[in-house]
């Protein structure tokens, strides 16, 4: 029985995962920016339309906490059938493997219920944990990008993890 649940993000998410991603600030610094503040929100929920991009709250199943987040985000369609996928936990949250879980199951859902061929992880070197994640889940390493991504108003490398639906093997 899966540890966690995943669903889209929905307005009434706000409150609570604003409180929570304010409260993991120590956690995600330099490795994501999340919203912190209703307005910030309301552009991640307004981004998050269900056809280019959708962002899924996980919540411990046993609490209802929110665990943390998994985005599908730039999801391209016709010849390429492909994503790029964030995700970060909460603090208090952590060491449970409950990331493991709400991963595995945004990558099946995005193969199964999506019909997409590829999902792409972009990894800050340093970001051990997150990388040791996608290893576990059998993501391989494709590459490095330099000065990739814009985070916390600073350039940072990347390291480029995918794996394909035909090779995804799921947790859960």
């Amino acid at each position: 029985m899966p540890r966690v649940t995943i669903r889209p993000v929905r307005v009434e998410d706000g409150p609570e995962l604003i409180a929570a991603n304010l409260a993991s600030m120590a956690l995600h610094e330099p490795w994501v920016s999340p919203c912190r503040d209703e307005m910030s929100f309301m552009g991640y929920v307004a981004r998050c339309d269900g056809h280019r991009s959708i962002g899924f709250v996980a919540r411990d199943a046993d609490s209802g906490r929110i665990a943390g987040i998994v985005n599908l985000s730039e999801i391209v369609r016709g010849f390429f059938q492909s994503a790029y996928m964030g995700y970060y936990g909460i603090a208090g949250m952590s060491g449970r493997g409950l990331m493991n879980e709400a991963v595995s199951l945004v990558v099946t859902q995005a193969f199964e219920d999506l019909g997409l061929h590829r999902v792409e992880a972009n990894i800050q070197p340093d970001n051990k944990p997150s990388i040791a994640l996608v290893r576990r889940l059998g993501f391989r390493q494709e590459g490095y990008s330099p000065r990739y991504l814009r985070i916390g108003g600073e350039w940072r490398d990347h390291e480029r993890w995918a794996v394909l639906a035909d090779e995804w093997r799921p947790l859960v």
